[in-house]
């Protein structure tokens, strides 16, 4: 009964369009009041204090202002350029250099949204002028955008490794691999647009430009072999990586590019920090739903529920898959994560997964919810800035979506494509 009515009072307030963390911590005070659980109204307090009192958690602010401060200095223009020098010139070359930048970026800002705002302005207009609709172009980053949150270093990745106890380093490694192949299947689709659209390449770069624009990157290049080097090497831990990427990228965008000046400093340290207590404050609010989800057993029940359909371990992993996607369409990754890891780890567990291959196929499948309408962060964004309906941008956006729920399928289904690395 408990459940049932926490539940439903977190879609209701989401149907009125109170925002997520509201409804979190509505739909938890209604339950603590009415049914009271073996929890006092002490309790929400505390848990708002201590749920973001964790040093692996304090990566998170750092990582979001790292990747702001990329995005305003310069570097997702000189990323475009190195890819498009490189493979600007063959059919759908444009494209692929588009989702290149993304995968790039993404290894910078560790955010969807972030991904698609700091380099869709730069790569949609240039489809846009050798040939790719402006729909098709919105589609196409707001799809690529969610690599940001699989890559490393990924925010929701970090959440995921907090709130389970699982090693961010193995998780960090253990998503590369997965989201190499998102990349790759959109680099697919945007060829395969181009030969049947009749999309032409940009003119061929010589050499000397191809080297002098890597020359231009190499600052951006060199940023996540520095984190992931940092974190595997022993130097640092991931949160001490998130403050060297801070520092990595004021050198890069004051001294270096020279093109972030003290207002745009103040403007950035400003939006980082607006975003993060707004993550935090989710974070935290799920933190309180997720302890009434505990105290009431919601892992036995879940485990309970699947079962009963079915005790095959494929259809147990199918029907989490369904319930991920379902949740990514309304609800932000970093509440999804914390509400349902500690329910789904059990699960998957007894289905016989890792927890590291858990925690990549739980972010990689909710990543999807970007996309996807009524949430689709990264849809609104790109059709924003592609100036075209949001309504057309999601007709376009199908195919893609597509081809990365195969990819979440074969994430689900080929552990080795998650744990090689960490083994390795």
């Amino acid at each position: 009964m408990t459940l049932t009515v926490l539940l439903i009072a977190l879609l209701v307030a989401i149907a009125f369009g109170l925002p997520i963390a509201y409804g979190l911590l509505a739909s938890s005070l209604l339950v603590i009041v009415l049914f009271a659980p073996g929890v006092s109204l002490g309790m929400l307090t505390q848990t708002l204090t201590t749920a973001n009192d964790s040093f692996p958690i304090m990566a998170v602010p750092f990582f979001i202002l790292a990747g702001l401060i990329m995005g305003r200095g310069g570097i997702s223009k000189r990323l475009f350029d190195t890819a498009n020098s490189l493979v600007g010139h063959v059919p759908g070359g444009v494209g692929i250099a588009a989702v290149l930048t993304a995968m790039f970026f993404s290894a910078i800002s560790g955010s969807g949204p972030a991904t698609v705002a700091a380099v869709g302005g730069i790569m949609i207009p240039e489809m846009v002028r050798v040939g790719y609709s402006r729909t098709f172009s919105a589609a196409l980053i707001a799809a690529a955008g969610t690599i940001g949150v699989v890559i490393p270093p990924s925010i929701p990745l970090v959440v995921f490794g907090v709130v389970t106890g699982t090693s961010i380093g193995d998780l960090f490694l253990a998503a590369v691999l997965p989201g190499i192949l998102m990349g790759l299947v959109l680099i697919g689709w945007a060829i395969w647009h181009a030969r049947t659209s009749g999309v032409r390449g940009t003119a061929r770069s010589t050499w000397r430009e191809r080297l002098s624009a890597l020359n231009r990157a190499k600052g951006g290049l060199l940023l996540p072999v520095v984190i992931l080097g940092g974190i595997y090497g022993g130097i640092f831990t991931p949160t001490e990586a998130a403050v060297v990427a801070v520092v990595y990228g004021l050198v890069l965008a004051v001294l270096v590019y020279r093109e972030m000046r003290p207002r745009d400093l103040l403007e950035t340290f400003v939006n980082a920090a607006l975003t993060t207590s707004a993550l935090m404050f989710i974070v935290a609010a799920a933190a309180i739903f997720g302890r009434i989800l505990t105290i009431e057993n919601a892992p036995e029940v879940v485990v309970a529920a699947l079962t009963s359909i079915s005790e095959n371990p494929v259809v147990i992993v199918l029907l989490v898959n369904l319930l991920l996607l379902l949740l990514g369409t309304f609800m932000e990754t970093i509440a999804a994560v914390t509400i349902t890891a500690p329910i789904l780890v059990p699960v998957l567990t007894l289905a016989g997964l890792d927890p590291v291959h858990i925690g990549v196929l739980i972010i990689v499948v909710l990543s999807f919810g970007f996309i996807t309408p009524p949430l689709g962060v990264n849809l609104f964004i790109a059709a924003g800035v592609a100036k075209v309906r949001t309504g057309e941008a999601i007709v376009a956006v199908l195919p893609g979506f597509g081809l990365l729920v195969a990819v979440g399928l074969i994430v689900s289904f080929v552990p080795a494509l998650s744990i090689f690395l960490v083994g390795s």
